[in-house]
Protein backbone atom coordinates (compact mmCIF):
# COMPACT_ATOMS: atom_id res chain seq x y z
CA UNK A 1 0.00 0.00 0.00
CA UNK A 2 3.07 2.42 0.68
CA UNK A 3 4.41 1.34 -2.64
CA UNK A 4 6.06 4.62 -4.64
CA UNK A 5 3.68 5.09 -7.64
CA UNK A 6 5.84 4.69 -10.97
CA UNK A 7 7.21 7.88 -11.70
CA UNK A 8 5.60 9.36 -15.02
CA UNK A 9 7.95 9.09 -18.24
CA UNK A 10 8.32 12.68 -19.75
CA UNK A 11 7.97 13.54 -23.47
CA UNK A 12 10.26 16.05 -24.52
CA UNK A 13 8.84 17.78 -28.24
CA UNK A 14 11.95 19.46 -29.03
CA UNK A 15 15.48 18.23 -28.39
CA UNK A 16 17.88 20.52 -26.87
CA UNK A 17 20.71 21.98 -29.56
CA UNK A 18 24.13 20.25 -29.16
CA UNK A 19 26.51 23.26 -30.71
CA UNK A 20 28.36 21.93 -33.46
CA UNK A 21 31.49 22.79 -34.92
CA UNK A 22 32.01 21.19 -38.76
CA UNK A 23 35.39 20.73 -39.53
CA UNK A 24 37.03 22.25 -42.88
CA UNK A 25 37.23 20.18 -45.90
CA UNK A 26 38.66 19.71 -49.03
CA UNK A 27 37.98 18.43 -52.14
CA UNK A 28 35.85 18.70 -55.42
CA UNK A 29 32.65 19.14 -53.83
CA UNK A 30 33.70 21.64 -51.42
CA UNK A 31 35.31 23.78 -54.62
CA UNK A 32 31.67 23.42 -56.15
CA UNK A 33 30.40 24.79 -52.85
CA UNK A 34 32.54 27.50 -53.29
CA UNK A 35 32.37 28.57 -56.74
CA UNK A 36 28.44 28.62 -55.76
CA UNK A 37 29.16 30.79 -53.07
CA UNK A 38 31.05 33.19 -55.21
CA UNK A 39 28.58 33.03 -58.21
CA UNK A 40 25.31 33.71 -55.86
CA UNK A 41 26.56 36.51 -54.03
CA UNK A 42 28.65 37.95 -56.97
CA UNK A 43 24.61 38.21 -58.66
CA UNK A 44 23.39 39.41 -55.24
CA UNK A 45 25.91 42.03 -54.53
CA UNK A 46 26.60 43.16 -57.76
CA UNK A 47 23.16 43.41 -59.92
CA UNK A 48 21.79 46.62 -57.57
CA UNK A 49 25.01 48.42 -59.02
CA UNK A 50 24.46 47.53 -62.95
CA UNK A 51 22.95 50.30 -64.44
CA UNK A 52 20.40 50.52 -67.83
CA UNK A 53 19.18 53.22 -69.71
CA UNK A 54 19.95 55.16 -67.30
CA UNK A 55 18.98 54.01 -64.47
CA UNK A 56 19.31 50.85 -61.92
CA UNK A 57 19.04 47.61 -63.82
CA UNK A 58 16.98 45.45 -61.31
CA UNK A 59 15.03 47.61 -59.01
CA UNK A 60 11.59 47.03 -57.40
CA UNK A 61 10.51 50.28 -56.93
CA UNK A 62 7.45 49.29 -54.85
CA UNK A 63 6.85 53.04 -54.23
CA UNK A 64 6.09 53.88 -57.89
CA UNK A 65 4.34 50.63 -58.29
CA UNK A 66 7.18 49.80 -61.38
CA UNK A 67 9.27 46.73 -61.18
CA UNK A 68 12.91 47.22 -63.87
CA UNK A 69 14.30 44.23 -64.43
CA UNK A 70 17.58 44.64 -67.23
CA UNK A 71 15.14 46.89 -69.12
CA UNK A 72 11.92 45.36 -69.20
CA UNK A 73 9.83 47.27 -67.12
CA UNK A 74 6.68 45.87 -65.18
CA UNK A 75 3.44 47.34 -63.82
CA UNK A 76 1.07 45.76 -61.30
CA UNK A 77 -1.03 44.87 -64.43
CA UNK A 78 2.19 43.07 -65.46
CA UNK A 79 2.52 41.20 -61.87
CA UNK A 80 1.19 37.86 -63.88
CA UNK A 81 4.91 37.45 -65.73
CA UNK A 82 6.23 37.69 -61.93
CA UNK A 83 3.70 35.20 -60.82
CA UNK A 84 4.64 33.11 -63.57
CA UNK A 85 8.55 33.24 -62.92
CA UNK A 86 7.78 32.04 -59.71
CA UNK A 87 5.81 29.29 -60.49
CA UNK A 88 8.65 28.09 -62.91
CA UNK A 89 11.62 28.51 -60.33
CA UNK A 90 9.29 26.66 -58.25
CA UNK A 91 8.60 24.27 -60.44
CA UNK A 92 12.51 23.70 -61.66
CA UNK A 93 13.05 22.81 -57.98
CA UNK A 94 10.94 20.03 -57.89
CA UNK A 95 12.35 18.78 -61.02
CA UNK A 96 16.06 19.25 -59.44
CA UNK A 97 14.90 17.35 -56.45
CA UNK A 98 13.40 14.54 -58.23
CA UNK A 99 16.62 14.02 -59.96
CA UNK A 100 19.28 15.11 -57.84
CA UNK A 101 17.64 15.71 -53.94
CA UNK A 102 18.90 18.31 -52.25
CA UNK A 103 21.40 19.95 -54.48
CA UNK A 104 19.47 23.56 -54.13
CA UNK A 105 19.95 23.17 -50.26
CA UNK A 106 23.69 22.22 -50.11
CA UNK A 107 24.90 24.51 -53.18
CA UNK A 108 22.88 27.48 -53.54
CA UNK A 109 20.24 28.22 -50.87
CA UNK A 110 20.64 31.29 -49.08
CA UNK A 111 20.65 29.97 -45.79
CA UNK A 112 23.56 27.30 -46.65
CA UNK A 113 25.24 30.09 -48.58
CA UNK A 114 25.62 32.18 -45.96
CA UNK A 115 26.72 29.73 -43.02
CA UNK A 116 29.10 28.49 -45.06
CA UNK A 117 30.89 32.50 -45.22
CA UNK A 118 30.03 32.85 -41.32
CA UNK A 119 32.03 29.32 -40.93
CA UNK A 120 34.89 30.74 -42.98
CA UNK A 121 35.13 33.99 -40.61
CA UNK A 122 34.70 31.75 -37.25
CA UNK A 123 37.63 29.51 -38.89
CA UNK A 124 40.03 32.34 -39.52
CA UNK A 125 39.51 33.83 -36.27
CA UNK A 126 39.02 31.51 -33.61
CA UNK A 127 40.96 28.80 -36.02
CA UNK A 128 39.69 24.94 -36.23
CA UNK A 129 37.89 22.69 -35.04
CA UNK A 130 39.16 21.48 -32.22
CA UNK A 131 40.46 25.18 -31.61
CA UNK A 132 36.75 26.04 -31.12
CA UNK A 133 35.76 23.20 -29.11
CA UNK A 134 38.41 24.57 -26.42
CA UNK A 135 37.68 27.61 -27.00
CA UNK A 136 34.36 27.32 -25.77
CA UNK A 137 35.21 25.44 -23.11
CA UNK A 138 37.64 27.39 -20.97
CA UNK A 139 36.89 30.30 -19.27
CA UNK A 140 35.90 34.05 -20.36
CA UNK A 141 39.74 35.75 -21.16
CA UNK A 142 40.82 38.16 -22.71
CA UNK A 143 41.94 36.17 -25.33
CA UNK A 144 38.39 34.77 -25.36
CA UNK A 145 36.86 38.27 -25.29
CA UNK A 146 38.60 39.22 -28.14
CA UNK A 147 38.68 36.56 -30.84
CA UNK A 148 34.32 36.67 -29.98
CA UNK A 149 34.47 40.33 -30.37
CA UNK A 150 36.60 40.18 -33.63
CA UNK A 151 33.91 37.26 -34.94
CA UNK A 152 30.45 38.67 -33.87
CA UNK A 153 31.73 42.24 -35.39
CA UNK A 154 32.98 40.56 -38.49
CA UNK A 155 29.77 38.70 -38.66
CA UNK A 156 27.82 41.49 -38.03
CA UNK A 157 29.87 43.65 -40.83
CA UNK A 158 28.58 41.13 -43.31
CA UNK A 159 25.28 41.53 -41.99
CA UNK A 160 24.64 44.68 -42.31
CA UNK A 161 26.23 44.93 -45.93
CA UNK A 162 23.72 42.26 -46.71
CA UNK A 163 20.96 44.14 -45.51
CA UNK A 164 22.13 47.30 -47.17
CA UNK A 165 22.07 45.73 -50.41
CA UNK A 166 18.60 43.73 -50.22
CA UNK A 167 17.50 47.17 -49.08
CA UNK A 168 18.78 48.40 -52.47
CA UNK A 169 16.75 46.21 -54.57
CA UNK A 170 13.90 48.20 -53.86
CA UNK A 171 15.52 52.15 -52.94
CA UNK A 172 18.10 53.06 -55.71
CA UNK A 173 21.04 51.72 -54.22
CA UNK A 174 23.17 55.11 -55.03
CA UNK A 175 21.01 57.54 -53.44
CA UNK A 176 20.26 54.90 -50.21
CA UNK A 177 24.21 55.16 -49.86
CA UNK A 178 24.11 58.52 -50.08
CA UNK A 179 21.87 58.40 -47.43
CA UNK A 180 23.58 56.05 -45.15
CA UNK A 181 26.76 57.91 -45.55
CA UNK A 182 24.66 61.38 -44.91
CA UNK A 183 23.11 59.29 -41.67
CA UNK A 184 19.47 60.44 -43.83
CA UNK A 185 17.97 56.94 -43.74
CA UNK A 186 13.71 57.18 -43.49
CA UNK A 187 12.57 55.05 -41.06
CA UNK A 188 11.38 52.24 -43.43
CA UNK A 189 15.10 52.19 -44.81
CA UNK A 190 16.52 51.97 -41.48
CA UNK A 191 14.24 49.16 -40.04
CA UNK A 192 14.19 46.90 -42.89
CA UNK A 193 18.55 46.70 -43.43
CA UNK A 194 19.01 46.13 -39.55
CA UNK A 195 15.78 43.91 -40.09
CA UNK A 196 17.29 42.09 -42.79
CA UNK A 197 20.95 41.98 -40.86
CA UNK A 198 19.62 40.89 -38.02
CA UNK A 199 17.89 38.00 -39.80
CA UNK A 200 21.08 37.28 -41.82
CA UNK A 201 23.02 37.67 -38.10
CA UNK A 202 21.06 35.16 -36.41
CA UNK A 203 20.14 32.56 -39.03
CA UNK A 204 23.72 32.22 -40.17
CA UNK A 205 25.55 33.03 -37.35
CA UNK A 206 23.72 31.55 -34.54
CA UNK A 207 20.78 29.03 -35.58
CA UNK A 208 22.48 27.36 -38.61
CA UNK A 209 21.41 23.70 -39.04
CA UNK A 210 18.28 24.90 -37.11
CA UNK A 211 16.71 26.49 -39.83
CA UNK A 212 16.82 23.69 -41.90
CA UNK A 213 15.62 21.21 -39.53
CA UNK A 214 12.57 22.94 -37.71
CA UNK A 215 12.14 26.07 -39.65
CA UNK A 216 12.35 25.16 -43.81
CA UNK A 217 9.44 23.09 -44.64
CA UNK A 218 11.39 22.18 -47.26
CA UNK A 219 13.08 19.73 -45.36
CA UNK A 220 9.35 18.20 -44.37
CA UNK A 221 7.66 17.54 -48.17
CA UNK A 222 10.90 16.90 -49.87
CA UNK A 223 10.08 12.94 -49.66
CA UNK A 224 7.47 13.27 -51.65
CA UNK A 225 9.35 14.26 -54.86
CA UNK A 226 11.70 11.97 -53.91
CA UNK A 227 12.14 8.29 -55.44
CA UNK A 228 14.39 5.49 -55.41
CA UNK A 229 15.70 6.40 -58.71
CA UNK A 230 16.60 9.79 -56.75
CA UNK A 231 20.27 10.62 -56.47
CA UNK A 232 21.22 11.01 -52.56
CA UNK A 233 24.06 11.36 -50.81
CA UNK A 234 24.77 7.22 -49.62
CA UNK A 235 26.92 5.62 -47.49
CA UNK A 236 27.58 1.78 -49.33
CA UNK A 237 26.68 -0.25 -46.15
CA UNK A 238 27.56 -3.57 -48.14
CA UNK A 239 31.07 -2.09 -48.71
CA UNK A 240 31.48 -0.49 -45.51
CA UNK A 241 29.96 -2.97 -42.74
CA UNK A 242 31.62 -4.22 -40.58
CA UNK A 243 33.60 -1.09 -39.31
CA UNK A 244 36.71 -1.12 -38.26
CA UNK A 245 40.23 -0.75 -38.30
CA UNK A 246 41.47 -4.08 -38.68
CA UNK A 247 43.09 -5.39 -42.18
CA UNK A 248 41.49 -8.37 -42.39
CA UNK A 249 38.60 -9.63 -44.99
CA UNK A 250 36.04 -9.87 -42.06
CA UNK A 251 36.36 -6.02 -41.55
CA UNK A 252 34.09 -3.37 -44.74
CA UNK A 253 35.87 -0.31 -45.61
CA UNK A 254 34.44 1.88 -43.18
CA UNK A 255 37.42 2.72 -40.60
CA UNK A 256 34.82 4.22 -37.97
CA UNK A 257 37.20 7.48 -38.59
CA UNK A 258 33.59 9.70 -37.95
CA UNK A 259 35.10 12.48 -40.08
CA UNK A 260 31.92 12.47 -42.43
CA UNK A 261 30.37 13.03 -38.80
CA UNK A 262 32.72 15.99 -37.79
CA UNK A 263 32.36 17.61 -41.58
CA UNK A 264 28.23 17.94 -41.68
CA UNK A 265 26.99 21.22 -40.93
CA UNK A 266 24.03 19.82 -39.56
CA UNK A 267 25.34 17.09 -37.22
CA UNK A 268 24.22 14.01 -38.58
CA UNK A 269 25.71 10.54 -39.51
CA UNK A 270 25.26 9.53 -43.19
CA UNK A 271 26.16 5.76 -41.87
CA UNK A 272 22.42 5.71 -40.78
CA UNK A 273 20.98 6.09 -44.24
CA UNK A 274 18.66 8.97 -45.72
CA UNK A 275 17.50 11.30 -42.98
CA UNK A 276 15.41 14.42 -43.14
CA UNK A 277 17.84 16.72 -41.98
CA UNK A 278 20.57 15.88 -44.90
CA UNK A 279 20.92 18.84 -47.21
CA UNK A 280 23.16 16.68 -49.89
CA UNK A 281 26.13 19.37 -49.36
CA UNK A 282 28.60 16.29 -50.00
CA UNK A 283 31.27 17.44 -47.53
CA UNK A 284 31.03 13.87 -46.41
CA UNK A 285 31.63 12.63 -49.56
CA UNK A 286 34.87 14.78 -49.93
CA UNK A 287 36.13 13.73 -45.95
CA UNK A 288 35.44 9.92 -46.96
CA UNK A 289 37.07 9.88 -50.02
CA UNK A 290 40.47 11.58 -48.53
CA UNK A 291 39.90 8.83 -46.03
CA UNK A 292 40.08 6.03 -48.30
CA UNK A 293 43.10 7.52 -50.52
CA UNK A 294 45.07 7.41 -47.69
CA UNK A 295 43.63 3.91 -46.59
CA UNK A 296 44.57 2.57 -50.03
CA UNK A 297 41.04 1.84 -50.44
CA UNK A 298 38.75 2.77 -53.48
CA UNK A 299 36.50 5.83 -53.08
CA UNK A 300 33.02 5.56 -53.47
CA UNK A 301 32.07 4.37 -49.77
CA UNK A 302 29.92 7.60 -49.37
CA UNK A 303 29.03 8.69 -52.85
CA UNK A 304 26.12 10.18 -54.92
CA UNK A 305 23.62 6.84 -55.46
CA UNK A 306 20.08 5.68 -55.48
CA UNK A 307 18.41 3.44 -53.52
CA UNK A 308 17.67 1.22 -56.34
CA UNK A 309 21.79 1.52 -57.37
CA UNK A 310 22.85 0.36 -53.89
CA UNK A 311 20.56 -2.71 -53.85
CA UNK A 312 20.96 -3.71 -57.58
CA UNK A 313 25.04 -2.64 -57.54
CA UNK A 314 24.38 -0.43 -60.39
CA UNK A 315 27.41 1.59 -62.16
CA UNK A 316 26.94 4.73 -63.09
CA UNK A 317 25.75 4.02 -66.84
CA UNK A 318 22.37 2.49 -65.41
CA UNK A 319 22.33 5.24 -62.28
CA UNK A 320 22.43 7.60 -65.36
CA UNK A 321 19.57 5.76 -67.80
CA UNK A 322 17.08 5.59 -64.70
CA UNK A 323 16.99 9.64 -64.85
CA UNK A 324 15.01 10.38 -67.48
CA UNK A 325 12.44 8.14 -66.01
CA UNK A 326 8.77 8.95 -66.41
CA UNK A 327 8.22 11.31 -63.79
CA UNK A 328 11.53 13.84 -64.34
CA UNK A 329 10.38 13.58 -68.24
CA UNK A 330 6.60 14.75 -67.16
CA UNK A 331 8.31 17.57 -64.68
CA UNK A 332 11.28 18.16 -67.18
CA UNK A 333 8.35 18.76 -70.28
CA UNK A 334 5.91 20.61 -68.05
CA UNK A 335 9.09 23.07 -66.99
CA UNK A 336 9.83 23.86 -70.80
CA UNK A 337 6.37 24.55 -71.31
CA UNK A 338 5.81 27.18 -68.86
CA UNK A 339 9.23 28.41 -69.55
CA UNK A 340 8.50 28.82 -73.34
CA UNK A 341 4.65 29.98 -72.87
CA UNK A 342 6.31 32.85 -70.10
CA UNK A 343 9.26 33.48 -72.67
CA UNK A 344 6.70 33.76 -75.24
CA UNK A 345 4.17 36.26 -73.73
CA UNK A 346 6.79 38.61 -72.88
CA UNK A 347 8.41 38.71 -76.20
CA UNK A 348 5.01 39.66 -77.86
CA UNK A 349 4.19 41.95 -75.18
CA UNK A 350 2.85 45.05 -76.42
CA UNK A 351 5.24 48.46 -74.36
CA UNK A 352 1.96 50.03 -74.77
CA UNK A 353 -1.04 50.05 -72.36
CA UNK A 354 -4.73 52.07 -73.06
CA UNK A 355 -7.31 52.39 -70.76
CA UNK A 356 -10.01 54.21 -71.60
CA UNK A 357 -12.44 55.98 -68.87
CA UNK A 358 -15.75 57.49 -70.03
CA UNK A 359 -16.83 60.59 -67.98
CA UNK A 360 -19.88 59.53 -65.95
CA UNK A 361 -20.84 62.69 -65.12
CA UNK A 362 -21.84 63.31 -68.56
CA UNK A 363 -23.50 60.68 -70.65
CA UNK A 364 -23.22 62.85 -73.62
CA UNK A 365 -24.22 66.35 -74.08
CA UNK A 366 -24.80 68.91 -77.25
CA UNK A 367 -22.31 71.55 -77.68
CA UNK A 368 -22.90 74.77 -79.60
CA UNK A 369 -22.29 74.03 -82.99
CA UNK A 370 -24.48 71.39 -83.07
CA UNK A 371 -22.75 68.22 -82.17
CA UNK A 372 -22.57 65.82 -79.83
CA UNK A 373 -19.62 65.33 -77.36
CA UNK A 374 -18.37 62.62 -74.61
CA UNK A 375 -15.85 63.04 -72.28
CA UNK A 376 -13.02 60.06 -71.79
CA UNK A 377 -10.06 59.80 -69.86
CA UNK A 378 -7.42 58.06 -71.20
CA UNK A 379 -5.09 56.17 -69.24
CA UNK A 380 -1.60 55.49 -71.07
CA UNK A 381 1.44 53.68 -70.05
CA UNK A 382 4.33 53.51 -71.25
CA UNK A 383 6.33 50.08 -70.05
CA UNK A 384 9.29 50.59 -72.73
CA UNK A 385 12.72 52.61 -71.83
CA UNK A 386 12.47 55.18 -74.70
CA UNK A 387 10.04 57.85 -74.97
CA UNK A 388 7.67 58.33 -77.67
CA UNK A 389 5.07 60.45 -79.23
CA UNK A 390 1.43 59.36 -79.84
CA UNK A 391 -0.77 60.09 -81.85
CA UNK A 392 -4.82 59.50 -80.46
CA UNK A 393 -6.91 58.33 -83.27
CA UNK A 394 -10.52 57.33 -82.84
CA UNK A 395 -13.12 55.23 -85.13
CA UNK A 396 -16.62 53.32 -85.17
CA UNK A 397 -18.58 56.02 -85.54
CA UNK A 398 -18.75 58.51 -89.02
CA UNK A 399 -17.44 62.16 -88.27
CA UNK A 400 -15.50 60.93 -85.01
CA UNK A 401 -12.65 63.52 -83.96
CA UNK A 402 -10.85 64.49 -81.02
CA UNK A 403 -11.69 67.92 -80.60
CA UNK A 404 -8.56 68.45 -78.11
CA UNK A 405 -4.96 67.72 -79.24
CA UNK A 406 -4.53 64.48 -81.15
CA UNK A 407 -0.73 63.75 -79.77
CA UNK A 408 0.73 63.16 -76.21
CA UNK A 409 4.81 62.69 -75.34
CA UNK A 410 5.31 60.28 -73.27
CA UNK A 411 8.25 59.68 -71.20
CA UNK A 412 10.11 55.29 -71.20
CA UNK A 413 8.78 53.43 -68.00
CA UNK A 414 6.06 56.75 -67.14
CA UNK A 415 2.30 56.89 -67.23
CA UNK A 416 -0.03 59.44 -67.89
CA UNK A 417 -3.64 60.35 -67.87
CA UNK A 418 -4.96 62.39 -70.94
CA UNK A 419 -8.64 63.97 -71.06
CA UNK A 420 -9.71 63.85 -74.39
CA UNK A 421 -13.19 64.97 -75.62
CA UNK A 422 -14.85 62.83 -78.77
CA UNK A 423 -17.60 65.12 -81.34
CA UNK A 424 -19.56 63.29 -83.84
CA UNK A 425 -22.21 65.29 -86.07
CA UNK A 426 -25.44 65.13 -85.20
CA UNK A 427 -27.25 62.63 -86.76
CA UNK A 428 -24.22 60.29 -87.20
CA UNK A 429 -24.77 57.66 -84.49
CA UNK A 430 -28.29 56.49 -83.40
CA UNK A 431 -29.51 57.59 -79.67
CA UNK A 432 -28.40 55.44 -77.18
CA UNK A 433 -25.14 54.07 -76.98
CA UNK A 434 -22.69 53.52 -80.11
CA UNK A 435 -19.42 51.41 -80.63
CA UNK A 436 -16.31 53.58 -80.41
CA UNK A 437 -12.20 52.81 -80.69
CA UNK A 438 -9.52 54.35 -79.65
CA UNK A 439 -6.26 54.12 -81.35
CA UNK A 440 -2.93 55.07 -79.90
CA UNK A 441 0.17 55.14 -82.35
CA UNK A 442 3.84 56.32 -81.71
CA UNK A 443 4.92 58.29 -84.40
CA UNK A 444 8.23 57.10 -84.33
CA UNK A 445 7.47 53.35 -84.57
CA UNK A 446 3.91 52.66 -86.09
CA UNK A 447 4.16 48.81 -85.11
CA UNK A 448 3.83 50.23 -81.66
CA UNK A 449 0.46 50.46 -81.62
CA UNK A 450 -2.76 49.61 -79.17
CA UNK A 451 -6.54 50.02 -79.48
CA UNK A 452 -9.17 49.70 -76.83
CA UNK A 453 -13.10 49.69 -77.21
CA UNK A 454 -15.55 52.17 -75.76
CA UNK A 455 -19.01 53.51 -75.85
CA UNK A 456 -20.33 56.95 -77.05
CA UNK A 457 -23.58 57.61 -75.62
CA UNK A 458 -26.26 59.98 -77.91
CA UNK A 459 -28.75 61.47 -75.62
CA UNK A 460 -32.20 61.60 -76.63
Amino acid sequence: MNARAPKEAVIKMYAKREDIHPREVKGPFATLRWACVWLTQALFYGLPWLSMHGRQAVLFDLGARKFHLFGLVLWPQDFIYLAGLLIICAYGLFLVTAVAGRVWCGYACPQTVYTEIFLWIERRIEGDRSARIRLDRQPWTLEKLGKRGAKHLAWGTVALWTGFTFVGYFTPIRALGDAVAHLGLGPWEAFWILFYGFATYGNAGWMREQVCKYMCPYARFQSAMFDRDTLIVSYDAARGEPRGMARNTAKGDCIDCSLCVQVCPVGIDIRDGLQYECIGCAACIDACSGVMDKVGRPRGLIRYSTENALAGGWNAKQIRARLLRPRTLGYGLVFVLMAAGLGSALALRTPLKLDVIRDRGSMGREVEDGKIENVYRLQLMNTGERPHRFHIGVSGIPSAAIADEDLVELDGASARAVPVRVRVDHGAARTGSNALTFTVTAQDDPALRVTEKAVFIVPR
